[in-house]
């Protein structure tokens, strides 16, 4: 299990192996601790993450537990430890499959949201059948940064807030996304803060603003879940909803209806690889 309970430099000279991936461009430092021989504090996890100073990812993610069950443990830039990413989970899904020897297929696995599945596509790209979305609320009113703004919260994973634009490429998401993510509403963990364009019926587009890594990201997962179901429930659009987020991918979000609710909802998207190495702090 990875420690967050130490110090820069409690274990000197460490040297690990890494694998870095990305889900349509939301990048992640991938570690095998099933050994639980890896022990890294929080700091030490925000080092490896930073641009400048380290390997440079929008968080890190263990693989620990068994091959019948293995465990994401998935924590942000800023080193804390968080309960879900849904392009993480896609990647973690990829490396996983890889070190147990699958091609294809599918795989369930552990995280703080729940047991996932995934399916491994031919096209190197991954299924994930997300955790049942809650804690839905719709079209509460938010002055934020002298604008009145329509916020819709929803948690798939991880909660989020977003809100639909007019004008996505206008809009100032570091700012927005800054205040948003840190408004009372929302207090004391915090939120997500996703601004999306209604392209056509069944297609958006969407910026978000990440909570721990406290800045803009070119994807966010668990944010594309969020806006799609949110878009279902506002317009009644069918499923799949297509999403293009801001590394130019475009997600597919599924879901059936039950009771008037999205359920079975999955998310599909690339999970590639990008290089590995070896590090030592």
């Amino acid at each position: 299990m990875l420690s967050l309970n130490g110090f820069l430099g409690e274990n000197p000279g460490m040297t690990f192996d890494f694998t870095k991936m990305n889900g349509a461009g939301n990048d992640f430092v991938m570690v095998d601790n099933r050994n639980g021989s890896l022990s890294l504090s929080r700091d030490q996890i925000a080092r490896l993450c930073d641009r400048h100073r380290g390997i440079g990812a929008d968080g890190l993610i263990a693989v620990e537990g068994t091959p019948e069950l293995p465990r994401m443990r998935y924590y942000n830039a800023d080193g804390g430890e968080a309960e879900m990413c849904g392009n993480g989970a896609r990647c973690f899904s990829r490396f996983t499959a890889c070190l147990l020897g699958l091609t294809s297929g599918s795989l369930s696995f552990r995280t703080e949201a729940g047991i996932l599945a995934a399916e491994l596509l031919p096209d190197d790209r991954v299924r994930l059948r997300m955790s049942e979305p809650h804690s839905l609320q719709l079209a509460h009113a938010l002055r934020i940064l002298d604008q009145d703004l329509e916020i819709h919260s929803l948690n798939t994973g991880v909660p989020h807030a977003v809100t639909f634009v007019q004008n996505l490429e206008e809009t100032p998401v570091f700012e927005l996304g800054h205040a948003l993510r840190h408004h009372p509403r929302f207090a004391p963990a915090g939120t997500n803060a996703n601004f999306a364009q209604i392209l056509s019926s069944d297609t958006l587009a969407i910026r978000t603003y990440e909570r721990g890594v406290e800045d803009e990201t070119l994807a966010c997962g668990t944010g594309v879940v969020a806006a799609a179901i949110i878009h279902y429930h506002l317009t009644k659009a069918p499923s799949p909803v297509f999403v293009r987020v801001r590394g130019g991918d475009t997600l597919e979000v599924g879901f059936i209806i039950e009771n008037g609710h999205p359920a079975a909802v999955s998310l599909a998207g690339p999970a590639d690889f990008s290089f590995t190495g070896s590090m030592t702090i």
